[in-house]
């Protein structure tokens, strides 16, 4: 089963404006090129580099809340569709040929979707649909298009 990153988007700072992008440079010391999140902090685990979301699930929530946002007010990372994102930490996602991102966690919605639409928390929060959180184990070059599959399946 592969999908396709039909995404990328990153933040320089925390309530930063959102950058969308057709291509990014991923690194395991800083996830994201120029990503605030991605930045490994000395001793840390870098258990929130990356953070991925399902289209469908977007579709979903703004569905429930009867909204057309654009998926990267969620301020997630990666849009990725036509596949389910695995829910175990340890789970492994390769995107393109060379980059590799493991699952570590769920990644909650918090307050923050409540200022961008009320109700947004609630209807992220069933099933993972807030998206998933990850490490980079591999680096390299993504861009829209690429396929994106779960390693081991």
């Amino acid at each position: 089963m592969t999908g396709i990153l039909s995404g990328i988007a990153r933040h320089a700072r925390p309530r930063g404006p959102i950058e969308t992008l057709d291509v990014v440079e991923v690194t395991i010391e800083a996830g994201l090129a120029g990503d605030f999140r991605g930045a490994v902090k000395p001793g840390g685990r870098a258990r929130r580099q990356v953070s991925m979301i399902e289209a469908g699930d977007w579709e979903s929530a703004m569905a429930e809340l009867g909204h057309d946002l654009p998926w990267w007010v969620r301020r997630a990372n990666l849009l990725v569709e036509g596949l389910d994102l695995p829910q175990i930490p340890g789970a492994r996602v390769r995107i393109g040929a060379d980059v590799v991102i493991e699952i570590t966690t769920e990644c909650d919605p918090c307050s923050r979707m409540e200022e961008i639409a009320p109700g947004l928390k609630a209807a992220l929060t069933p099933d993972w649909r807030g998206g998933a959180l990850g490490r980079v184990l591999s680096g390299g070059r993504i861009q829209v298009g690429d396929l994106v599959a779960i390693e081991g399946e």
